[in-house]
């Protein structure tokens, strides 16, 4: 059960990440093209290679730590269906 609600709140925080700085971009920016999507995707792309580096290579992240950070969080943060909802 532990496991379950490391990995929802890691998911809600992503989700909620994504939309505040989509929306952020977008205003900034416009929406002629999916640039808030561009930018979390990159964002979320250096974030878990950070996050796997760190796991990996210094063992500062722990296995519930791992779940929620890179599993709940970047998988919410990352996901791939929004830019194929807004490219089409």
């Amino acid at each position: 059960m532990e496991k379950w609600i490391y990995l929802a709140v890691g998911s809600v925080a992503g989700g909620f990440a994504r939309y505040l700085l989509s929306g952020a971009v977008h205003s900034k920016w416009g929406s002629g093209f999916p640039y808030g999507t561009l930018a979390v995707n990159l964002c979320g792309c250096f974030l878990i290679g950070l996050l796997n580096g760190l796991a990996e290579e210094k063992f500062l992240l722990n296995p519930h730590a791992r779940l929620l950070l890179m599993t709940g969080f970047c998988g919410a943060f990352t996901t791939f269906s929004t830019i194929m909802l807004e490219s089409s």
